[in-house]
């Protein structure tokens, strides 16, 4: 586990874009399981790919007109009992941190892993998600 005081200016990085931390299991289960609509979750980390690629991705993703309802973060290496919860539902990949996952009615829909990450810039990764954004989260119009 890494010390509380090394790890909160990379929690806030994106929590002062609106980004709810998820910090135990309960609360994964709440954002996930009982949220409707579309749910984004970050997996954060102390990595230089989540530093330099991934949390500047999701910050410029997020000036996007079109976003998911909730979007929240689990810490990977910090807050463990969340984190695993958070991966549980991230059906058929593999732990990776850091991770963007998309959920849709509960649903998981987009999922973007570290090896998408680590070799990107910040702005090929942000018009990835608002990319899924526009697909997944856009309101649904009805033709008359």
């Amino acid at each position: 586990m890494y010390p509380e005081f090394m790890i909160a200016p990379m929690r806030e990085e994106l929590t002062r874009f609106g980004v709810r931390e998820l910090r135990t299991s309960g609360e994964v289960d709440d954002a996930l399981a009982k949220a409707p609509g579309t749910v984004m979750v970050v997996v954060n980390s102390v990595c230089g790919c989540a530093a330099g690629r991934a949390r500047p991705g999701v910050a410029l993703a997020l000036q996007h007109s079109v976003k998911p309802d909730l979007v929240a973060t689990v810490f990977a290496g910090a807050d463990v009992e969340a984190t695993e919860r958070a991966r549980g539902y991230f059906t058929g990949y593999p732990p990776s941190s850091p991770s963007i996952a998309l959920f849709k009615a509960g649903k998981l829909v987009y999922m973007m892993e570290r090896h998408q990450i680590e070799n990107q810039e910040a702005g090929p990764i942000a018009a990835q998600l608002t990319a899924a954004f526009d697909k997944f989260c856009a309101a649904e119009t009805v033709a008359g």
